[in-house]
């Protein structure tokens, strides 16, 4: 059984909450594979922790777009019958992993916010409150600056994923974010994408994206990484796909599983929050394996 989150890559230096968080974002997941509980449910609980925070660009945290509305996106996959849900841009719900499950349990597989909140809201979800002042005023200031959006688009993703390997030898994968800061209402980034934010199959691995989602989404890049676990071990995965992302202008970092359970927590930036859970225990860092380009 192996349960591996992240937190986001990025420029900025994780804080000291944030590892607290993904630590028990972890234990709580971990439980779940303990107890006999499905690679699915640990994914969803370990992400929800992380949404329910606040800390993190996800739930309740999640960024406000443009026009001062919190629109969130998720997606959740199975590798055994390699079913998937995917919620794009659903407002006012605290927990759109848990929205993108009820989907993957439904005959449809990608979502939007109308349809899905009729969904969420007769499954008696958890709202989510008003945008507070310091949000709003976050936002102000952002949009104030021009430069300031530019930089803040190319360094700093938080969105929050997990993959999961349960003792019956299933895997999942799931993610969760409230896309780029102040960012244009109706952008899609990777997240809810399935071949590209995420994607999971029991005879290969399980993968979980963070990044550009532009770029993530023109290399498939979680689809292209599991593709490469079928002839090379997790690290090796990563760092080829990883590597052609730079090429196109890319930056990401991943969490990978293979079906024999090997994986890797690798970035092309400074840090990438994120940490795994095993029969040993829980380790937490604000940076693995960083991937430098090589052209």
């Amino acid at each position: 059984m192996l349960l591996v989150v992240h937190g986001g890559a990025g420029e900025r230096m994780p804080d000291i909450n944030s590892l607290k968080k993904l630590y028990e974002s972890l234990s709580s997941g971990y439980k779940i594979l303990s107890n006999g509980g499905t690679v699915l449910d640990a994914v969803t609980e370990s992400i929800m922790v992380l949404e329910n925070s606040g800390i993190f660009n996800a739930g309740a945290g999640g960024n406000l777009q443009l026009d001062g509305v919190r629109r969130l996106d998720a997606s959740i996959m199975e590798g055994k019958y390699l079913k998937a849900g995917s919620v794009i841009g659903i407002e006012g719900i605290r927990n759109p992993i848990k929205v993108a499950q009820l989907i993957m349990d439904s005959p449809h597989v990608m979502l939007t916010h109308m349809v899905a909140r009729k969904i969420a809201d007769s499954n008696n979800l958890e709202l989510l409150p008003e945008p507070d002042k310091k949000s709003l005023e976050k936002l102000r200031n952002i949009k104030k600056k021009e430069k300031e959006l530019v930089k803040i688009f190319k360094q700093y993703f938080s969105t929050v994923g997990a993959v999961a390997l349960d003792r019956y030898g299933n895997l999942g994968a799931g993610a969760s974010t409230g896309g780029i800061p102040a960012m244009l209402p109706g952008r899609v980034g990777d997240t809810p994408i399935i071949g590209a934010g995420i994607y999971a199959e029991n005879s290969i691995g399980a993968i979980s994206c963070s990044g550009i989602g532009e770029n993530i989404i023109r290399l498939s890049l979680s689809k292209e990484i599991c593709m490469n676990l079928k002839i090379m071990p997790p690290h090796n995965a990563a760092v080829l796909s990883l590597r052609r992302l730079s090429k196109i202008g890319g930056e990401a970092g991943v969490i990978v599983i293979n079906k024999k359970g090997q994986f890797a927590l690798i970035h092309t930036t400074k840090y990438m929050a994120s940490g795994y859970a095993h029969k040993k225990g829980i380790v937490v860092k604000e940076s693995f394996k960083r991937v430098l380009p090589s052209f």
